[in-house]
C-alpha cells in the first residue's frame, strides 16, 4: 500500500515477488501468479513493480555450475527499470521506488498478519523493516512454503505472528558441493533422508550451520532450550533421547571410585618371521590367543597384513591348513565372479527398468571418484585401484541387494583393498567386515543408536563431570562422535594409522566394543580443554571436528587399553557397563576354550564366521539377544 494508513483512497501498487535461486532448476513450485523461481547468480528475494504491458516479464536464466550459496551481506534496494519503447514511463519510474531485493541470509524474521487478506513484513538482521506486502488475491501461504525450501522457518515463542528465519552458512553449503544432487532442502530434511551423506560429507563444515539452525537468533529472541534441541535430534535419530534424561528402567550411573589408571606399554609390530612361528607344518595357526595378544599390543608389519587380516576378519579359519585355504579361495573365487557377472551382464535397457541398481551404480561411481585419491594406490585417472573398488562394491550389491550400497562403505573397503591387492580376497574380507558393521548402514540405524547410547553410558562412568558439562551445552547426545562410529575413525586418522587401529580392534581384545573406549580416550584427552575454555555447542563441534588428522594412534591405544583395565579393576561396576564391554564371562563346558591374557574365551577349533549372530543390545538396563541371518564374526565372551 502506498501509505501505512487505511484510507480508502490510497493507491495499491501492484507487483510480483521472485525467489531467485541459482541452483534451482525445474522445481515445480506452485504457480500463484506473480511468483517465479529461476536460476541466477545469487539467492535473493525480489519485489518488483510489474510492467503494465508485460506483468509477468521472465528473467533470463543464467547457467551456474556452483552449488554453494552466494552470501551477500549488503542489503540493496534497487530500481527496476521497465522500458516502454521510447524510453519508459515516468509514472512507472515513480512507482519503482518501492522495488527492493535482499539476500535470504540477511532475513531475520517474517511477520504475518491477517486483515481480511494476508500481509507479510520482512525484517532484516540489521533491523531494517521492509515495506509490507499485501496479498489481496492470495498466494502468501504458497510463497512461504516455497521460501521454506531455502531457509528454516520456525514460529517465535514470544509472538505467534512472527516467524524466525535461520539460513545456511556458506561453509556448510560448500561442504556438500559434490555430495548432494538436491540442494533445495534444509539440513534436517537431508539428514533424515540420507544421514550418511550429510554426516560423512558435511560434518567438517557443519558446525556454523548447526549453531544457526538449532538455535533462534539471540539478538532479539530467546535461545532455544536444550530440550528442544534434544527433541530435534531425537526426531532425526529416534532413541537418542534417553541421553537427555534418566527414564524408569535405566540404570542410573553415579560417581564411582575407579581407582588409579594403570600404566600400559605397547610393543613393536609382528614381523614376518614372528608370524611364521605361529604356524605348524601344515599351515595351521597355533596358540591363537597369544598371537592375538601380540597383535593387539603392537599391530602388524605391512608385509604380514595381507595374510593375517584374512584370519582376523574371519575369511580364513584359524585352524585351516594351506591346502584347505587354497580350496576355500578357489570356491570363493568362483562364487565372486558369478555374482560379478550378474551385474556386468545387465544391459542398459534392463538397467533403465531397475531403479535400485541404477541408483546403486550412480552413488558408487560418485564415491569411488573421491575415495582416498591422495593415496598412490588410488590416485590419477583410470587408476586400476579405482576400477577394483568400483567392481567390488557393485558385486557387494549383488551379495546383499537389500542393503545394497550406502555412502561410507567405500571408506571401509579402501584400506582392505589396499592391503590385499587382490579383488577376490578384498571382497570376502570386506564381506566379513560388513557383517560386523551392517547395522550401522541399515535404514533404521539401529547400530548407530545402540553405540551412541552405549558410549554415553561409558562416558558417564569415566567422566561424569564432563558428561554433565556436555549435557549443559546441548551436546549430551554425542552427535559429534557419529562419524567416528559409522566408519571406525576412517576419516579421523592418517591412512596408515587406520590400518593399525583396525587390525588391533579385529583381535576383539581386550574387551567387547573396544572402539567405544577409543572414543572415550580421545574425549578424555580433550575434556579439560573444552571445559576450561567454556566451549559451547558450536565450539565443541568445531573443536572435535578439527582433531581430524591430528590424533596420535599410539597414544590413543595406550589410553584406551588403560581405561579398559581401570574399568575391569573397579568394584561394583554397573551392570550396563559390564554388558557393553562383555565383562560378564560365561563358561560353556561343551566347548574346548582357551583364555587369552585379557580373559577373552577363544575356541581355536571353530571358524569365527557363523550363519547366525547374537548381538547384545542394551535396553532398559537388561541384555537382550537379537538374531540376524547375516554372516558375522562371532566371539564368545
Amino acid at each position: 500500500h502506498s501509505s501505512p494508513d487505511e484510507s480508502e483512497d490510497q493507491d495499491l501498487i501492484s507487483g510480483f515477488l521472485r525467489i531467485v535461486d541459482k541452483v534451482c532448476s525445474g522445481l515445480g513450485y506452485p504457480d500463484f501468479g506473480s511468483f517465479d523461481c529461476v536460476k541466477d547468480s545469487s539467492s535473493v528475494v525480489e519485489w518488483a513493480q510489474s510492467s503494465e504491458d508485460n506483468p509477468h516479464r521472465p528473467i533470463d536464466h543464467q547457467l551456474s555450475y556452483e552449488t554453494e550459496w552466494d552470501m551477500i551481506n549488503a542489503v540493496s534496494f534497487r530500481r527496476k527499470v521497465h522500458s516502454h519503447g521510447d524510453g519508459g514511463s515516468n509514472h512507472a519510474n515513480d512507482r519503482n521506488k518501492w522495488a527492493f531485493s535482499f539476500n535470504v541470509c540477511d532475513l531475520r524474521s517474517i511477520t504475518v498478519k491477517c486483515e481480511g487478506w494476508s500481509c507479510i513484513t520482512f525484517r532484516l538482521k540489521d533491523g531494517t523493516a521492509l515495506p509490507a506486502i499485501h496479498f489481496h488475491q492470495g498466494g502468501s501461504t504458497a510463497f512461504l512454503d516455497s521460501l521454506r525450501k531455502l531457509v528454516q522457518i520456525n514460529e517465535s515463542p514470544d509472538d505467534e505472528n512472527v516467524l524466525i528465519v535461520s539460513t545456511y552458512s556458506r561453509a556448510f553449503s560448500q561442504s556438500f558441493e559434490n555430495l548432494l544432487d538436491d540442494t533445495n532442502y534444509g539440513f534436517v530434511q537431508k539428514f533424515k533422508k540420507d544421514p550418511y551423506t550429510t554426516t560423512l560429507g558435511g560434518f567438517s563444515k557443519v558446525t556454523n550451520y548447526l549453531f544457526d539452525a538449532f538455535r533462534v537468533p539471540e539478538l532479539e529472541y530467546h535461545q532455544r532450550p536444550a530440550e528442544e534441541v534434544a527433541d530435534l535430534l531425537g526426531e532425526i535419530i529416534p532413541g537418542l533421547e534417553i541421553n537427555q534424561q534418566e527414564e524408569p528402567g535405566f540404570e542410573v550411573i553415579t560417581r564411582l571410585d575407579l581407582g588409579p589408571r594403570p600404566e600400559v606399554q605397547r610393543r613393536g609390530p609382528v614381523a614376518m618371521e614372528e608370524w611364521a612361528k605361529y604356524q605348524d607344518s601344515e599351515g595351521r595357526i597355533t596358540n591363537v590367543p597369544h598371537l592375538k595378544d601380540v597383535i593387539f599390543k603392537g599391530g602388524l608389519c605391512h608385509a604380514v597384513r595381507r595374510e593375517a587380516w584374512k584370519f582376523l576378519l574371519g575369511y580364513f579359519p584359524w585352524n585351516s591348513t594351506h591346502e584347505e585355504r587354497k580350496l576355500l579361495q578357489k570356491r570363493k573365487t568362483d562364487e565372486y565372479f558369478r555374482m560379478k557377472l550378474q551385474w556386468k551382464s545387465v544391459s542398459e535397457e534392463q538397467e533403465k527398468r531397475n531403479s535400485r541398481l541404477r541408483d546403486y551404480r550412480s552413488l558408487i561411481e560418485k564415491d569411488v571418484n573421491r575415495t582416498d585419491r591422495n593415496n598412490k594406490f588410488y590416485e590419477g585417472l583410470d587408476n586400476p585401484g579405482l576400477i577394483l573398488l568400483h567392481d567390488i562394491l557393485m558385486t557387494y550389491c549383488m551379495f546383499d541387494f537389500d542393503l545394497g550400497y550406502v555412502q561410507g562403505m567405500s571408506d571401509l573397503l579402501s584400506p582392505i583393498l589396499f592391503v590385499m591387492e587382490n579383488e577376490v580376497d578384498a571382497f570376502w574380507c570386506f564381506v566379513s567386515f560388513m557383517d560386523e558393521m551392517h547395522e550401522n548402514f541399515e535404514e533404521q540405524m539401529q547400530g548407530m543408536k545402540t553405540q551412541l547410547v552405549q558410549l554415553s553410558t561409558l562416558l558417564r562412568l569415566l567422566a561424569l563431570a564432563f558428561w554433565n558439562y556436555l549435557e549443559a551445552q546441548d551436546s549430551g547426545y554425542l552427535y559429534f562422535c557419529f562419524r567416528w562410529l559409522l566408519i571406525r575413525f576412517k576419516r579421523e586418522l592418517h591412512f596408515q594409522d587406520v590400518l593399525r587401529l583396525w587390525e588391533v580392534m579385529w583381535t576383539r581384545l581386550p574387551c567387547q566394543n573396544f572402539h567405544l573406549l577409543v572414543c572415550c580416550a580421545i574425549l578424555d584427552s580433550e575434556k579439560q580443554k573444552i571445559m576450561d575454555r567454556k566451549y559451547g555447542f558450536n565450539e565443541i563441534l568445531k573443536h572435535i571436528n578439527e582433531l581430524s588428522m591430528k590424533l596420535d594412534i599410539e597414544e590413543i591405544l595406550i589410553k584406551s587399553e588403560a581405561i579398559c583395565m581401570q574399568i575391569k579393576n573397579c568394584k561394583d561396576l554397573p551392570h550396563s557397563v559390564s554388558e557393553i564391554l562383555g565383562l560378564n564371562t560365561v563358561t560353556e563346558p561343551s566347548a574346548a576354550l582357551e583364555t587369552s591374557e585379557y580373559g577373552i574365551l577363544e575356541s581355536p577349533q571353530t571358524s569365527p564366521r557363523s550363519t547366525h549372530r547374537q548381538d547384545h543390545v542394551i535396553s532398559n538396563g537388561h541384555s537382550h539377544l537379537k538374531e540376524s541371518t547375516h554372516n558375522v564374526t562371532l566371539s564368545i565372551f
